[in-house]
């Protein structure tokens, strides 16, 4: 059962957004060649108890962090620890915050000083691919409609939609109904209502879309060692259209942190 939210929740959900969009950008801002992603790790951790949240990640299923960071090849749910970026990588980072109850989570990938022109595309790929899954979190759509407008940006550019993992309903809880996965027909699935609330998280390989798990049982990485990104939004279904509840105001493109339209 999809659980739809009223606007009281809405509002708290909003409440820990901000936070995570924050703690984002402070992120965002420390990723350089050198750091360990156990550093960034703590930083989160302090940012987000410091503005009175809780990092939803850590202890979840017996996660161990606060964050998720994913090099590279590594799809998600990378364990932080004595991983040193490089210049030429590309992290992904993925932070949940509940706050008075109720949970956000996003993500983004970050390009790590000179990288290729290929990572660059990967990235803006799929940022663009989540963004079109937000455009279609629109009352009276299918669930397929989601789903659907992500892989075709995906697709049309030549990359692969990592078929295994998948976005999913949150606010009261991490993970509720529905699956939202990244592919499929338009047309299909639940009809959108609103106060229903979505974490929408297209991850997208440059190769193949198979992946597989590593030896610490969390981490997982592009079958084919293929660049992999992730992008995400917890985003509310209302009648004026989708509600970006963990907007950040900045984004980074190229090592260059930039306003986001419309911010």
């Amino acid at each position: 059962m999809i659980v739809r939210k009223s606007e009281a929740e809405i509002r708290r959900i909003a409440a820990a957004g901000t936070i995570l969009a924050d703690c984002l950008d402070m992120l965002a801002a420390a990723v350089t060649p050198g750091i360990r992603t156990l550093e960034l790790d703590g930083m989160a951790e302090e940012f987000i108890r410091g503005h009175g949240g809780t990092p939803t990640f850590l202890g979840y299923r017996g996660f161990p962090g606060s964050i998720c960071a994913s090099p590279n090849d590594m799809v998600v749910h990378g364990i932080p620890g004595p991983y040193v970026v490089a210049d030429g990588d590309i992290l992904s980072i993925d932070v949940g915050v509940t706050l008075d109850g109720f949970v956000a989570d996003s993500a983004l990938t970050l390009p790590v000083g000179k990288v290729g022109a290929d990572a660059l595309r990967l990235l803006d790929v799929t940022r663009r691919s989540l963004e079109a899954g937000i455009g279609a979190c629109r009352v009276g759509n299918r669930l397929g409609d989601v789903s659907h407008a992500v892989q075709e940006v995906v697709e049309a550019a030549g990359f692969a939609v990592v078929r295994s993992l998948v976005g999913h309903g949150v606010g009261r809880e991490m993970h509720e109904e529905p699956q939202i996965p990244n592919y499929g027909p338009a047309g299909k699935g639940p009809r959108l209502a609103e106060g229903m609330v979505f974490a929408i998280e297209p991850m997208v390989n440059v190769g193949d879309h198979e992946v597989y798990v590593g030896a610490d049982r969390w981490s997982i990485f592009s079958s084919d060692g293929s660049l992999s990104a992730h992008f995400e939004h917890t985003v509310a279904l209302t009648t004026s259209g989708p509600r970006v509840l963990t907007r950040r105001t900045t984004e980074v493109m190229g090592g260059a942190a930039k306003a986001l339209p419309g911010q």
